[in-house]
């Protein structure tokens, strides 16, 4: 099997061009088995689905690149939300600071479960299952015996369930285009003056016009239903800070050395230590700003919020997107894409009402093929290291 699937020249690494291929697919079949699925209406709940995955997912693949994992994001998710509602129907603060107690929450977690694997040793593994367990105990404490905390706040409820008109939409569409056509420009000038190689300035030109007219259409087809959700531009805010900072400081640079060898960083001098508790503290944060989005999606906070298998799928999406378990190589896009992956096969298995136990397995199945791409490309990567 594995000689098979090293002879398929896609397959040798889990590239955002196989992805990219495999959703076209999943989109395809869907399409063929009920003619609603790449309807405006059902692409924009789409983009409403996976919002919450899909930011959880950006969170994870930081924590995936360093060679950890956290399994406790989901819990930490509906905690942040619990807090969220608390401050605001019984303490009674005003919206945005509720949010940012509730991040700072989700934060302060993070900074524990990161000082307690550094400190003590304990494999993040081991500690973040714990803390699955102890944050969903403090959610249900929080929450109460009513099972859920309604949110009425006008502002809060508007965050998932708002939407751009076409003129905004077009004004970002073309903003984001110009924005990507001028940081490939940017990164070619860079490796040019770094005397690396780079793609062809025709191969730039292509990639730049592919995007350019995915993202057009997908403006053009929104903007015929109610228009781009604002929480998707949240989340595209969100993958494009998470983005410079991974690629473009010292920070992002040390999170990949470590992940690629944590010895050999340890050696050279990084913060092993320090930069393991900061990746905790930011998936932390992310997982809070996900459970605020839930909180907004559900109109308040429950004890299901965050619950399932929310925090495997968060994995699942990254590792679909080309993310390595293994870690050190990773990029905040590929989050994005593996969102979309699980979201696009479980919004079609609802459309043809097929049960939770289906979506499940074709989550599993996705994964299992997503993780033994990344085996083989590994094994290869280090054949020819090997053999240099």
């Amino acid at each position: 099997m594995t000689s098979l699937l090293e002879r398929i020249p896609m397959l040798r690494h889990a590239s955002s061009y196989t992805v990219v291929a495999g959703l076209a697919i999943v989109w395809i079949v869907f399409e063929v088995l009920n003619d609603n699925y790449l309807s405006p209406r059902n692409l924009s709940n789409l983009l409403l689905q996976i919002a919450v995955l899909g930011t959880l997912a950006i969170g994870m693949v930081f924590v995936l690149v360093l060679g950890e994992i956290d399994l406790s994001v989901g819990a930490i998710a509906g905690v942040s939300a619990a807090v969220l509602a608390i401050f605001i129907t019984q303490l009674l603060v005003p919206a945005w600071l509720a949010i940012l107690v509730a991040i700072a929450a989700g934060a302060a977690i993070g900074l524990l479960q990161g000082l307690i694997i550094t400190g003590a040793g304990i494999p993040s593994f081991i500690l973040t299952l714990a803390g699955l367990l102890v944050w969903q105990g403090v959610q249900l404490a929080l929450i109460g015996d009513n099972g859920q905390i309604p949110l009425r706040d006008p502002f809060i409820r508007s965050i998932a369930s708002s939407y751009a008109v076409p003129a905004v939409g077009w004004v970002l569409a073309v903003v984001a285009t110009i924005g990507f056509a001028g940081s490939r420009l940017l990164r070619r000038r860079r490796r040019l003056a770094h005397g690396l190689t780079t793609q062809s300035a025709r191969s730039e030109v292509v990639t730049v016009a592919v995007v350019a007219v995915a993202v057009l259409a997908v403006t053009w087809i929104l903007n015929s239903y109610f228009g781009i959700p604002w929480v998707f531009v949240l989340v595209l805010l969100l993958l494009l800070a998470g983005s410079v900072v991974m690629s473009s400081t010292t920070f992002g640079r040390h999170i990949i050395a470590i992940g690629g060898n944590k010895e050999a960083a340890r050696r050279a001098g990084i913060n092993v230590k320090g930069t393991t508790i900061s990746v905790f503290v930011i998936i932390s944060a992310i997982a809070a700003l996900a459970g605020i989005i839930e909180a907004s999606r559900q109109f308040s906070a429950s004890n299901s919020l965050g619950g399932g298998t929310l925090q495997l799928n968060a994995i699942a999406a990254a590792v679909i997107g080309g993310t390595s378990l293994f870690g050190g190589r990773g990029k905040l896009y590929h989050a994005l894409l593996g969102a979309l992956v699980v979201g696009s096969v479980q919004n079609g298995l609802d459309l043809l009402g097929q049960p939770a136990a289906i979506k499940n397995i074709a989550t599993g199945i996705i994964l299992v093929i997503a993780v033994s791409i990344d085996a083989i490309g590994r094994r290869r990567r280090l054949a020819r290291g090997a053999s240099d």
